[in-house]
Parts: structure tokens; C-alpha cells; sequence
């Protein structure tokens, strides 16, 4: 049997606030809202990555604007690479105020397991107007080779 209970538009009113502060505590920890003076803190910046396999490496090119090479590290450690880095908030001279900040800052890092075909002793890392490219060569014994076919005439 169903039971129908009457709707009382008064309780529903007075649950109002406490509705959008759950709304909003669940947002935030989502990610989905903050305020401009959290951005900076919250270190939710996540760069933008795109690997390429080639025939003979791995490419793994990082968005970083705004950074320098010093400013980013990169590690391998028991076959897992790490970017890790961050962007900060520009420093703002006495009398200055932003009026908007929509760029995303913090801490990042990015992790990612590799396979075992790279040779981890070749890494190389090249820094360029905001974009890093990682090369990951290939072991020797893991490049395609081409075996010639004898043909034998009987």
C-alpha cells in the first residue's frame, strides 16, 4: 500500500537554507564551485597531456602556460613517471586588486605507469614557451624489426 502524505509548502520553505548549504558544501567539495579566493589554494590546476606512441618512442607533450622549467619536476621511479609543478598566483603591488581571476593555480602533478618497452636511462625533456615535450625511447629488443625470409628451392 502506498501512503500519501500532504505537502506542506511551510516546512518545505524553511528547509530552503539548509537545502543550498548542502548544495553548496557538495559543489565545493566536487570541485565545481569556488570562490576567487579559493582558486589559488585549492591546487585543482590539472595541465593538459597528449601522448604519442612512434614507432621507436614514446611523446608526452604537457600544457604548462605560465611556467618555467625550473619550475617543473620530472621523475621516474619504479617504472610510474611524475610531472609534478605549480603555478602561482602573480604577487599584486600595494594598491592593486584583481577584479576577476578565472586562471586555475596550485600544485599539480600527473602520474603514469610505463610500459616496460621505454628505456628510463634515455629520457629526455625539452622546455619551450609553456609546453614540455618528453621523448621516451624505446628499447632495442622492443623496436619492430623485419626478419628476412630465406626462400629455398627444393
Amino acid at each position: 500500500m502506498v501512503m500519501l502524505r500532504r505537502w506542506n509548502s511551510t516546512n518545505e520553505a524553511a528547509n530552503i537554507p539548509q537545502r543550498m548549504e548542502h548544495l553548496f558544501n557538495e559543489m565545493a567539495e566536487r570541485g565545481l564551485w569556488r570562490s576567487s579566493e579559493e582558486a589559488p589554494l585549492r591546487g585543482s590546476w590539472v595541465p593538459g597531456i597528449n601522448i604519442l606512441e612512434k614507432q621507436d618512442s614514446m611523446v608526452i607533450t604537457a600544457d604548462l602556460p605560465g611556467l618555467k622549467a625550473e619550475d617543473v619536476e620530472v621523475m621516474v621511479e619504479d617504472g610510474t613517471l611524475s610531472i609534478r609543478g605549480e603555478r602561482k598566483l602573480d604577487e599584486v603591488a600595494e594598491g592593486e586588486t584583481y577584479h576577476r581571476v578565472e586562471r586555475l593555480y596550485g600544485v599539480f602533478e600527473r602520474t603514469f605507469t610505463l610500459p616496460n618497452s621505454v628505456d628510463v636511462e634515455k629520457i629526455e625533456a625539452r622546455f619551450s614557451n609553456g609546453e614540455m615535450v618528453l621523448t621516451l625511447p624505446k628499447r632495442e629488443e622492443s623496436k619492430p624489426r623485419s626478419v628476412k625470409i630465406k626462400v629455398e628451392n627444393n
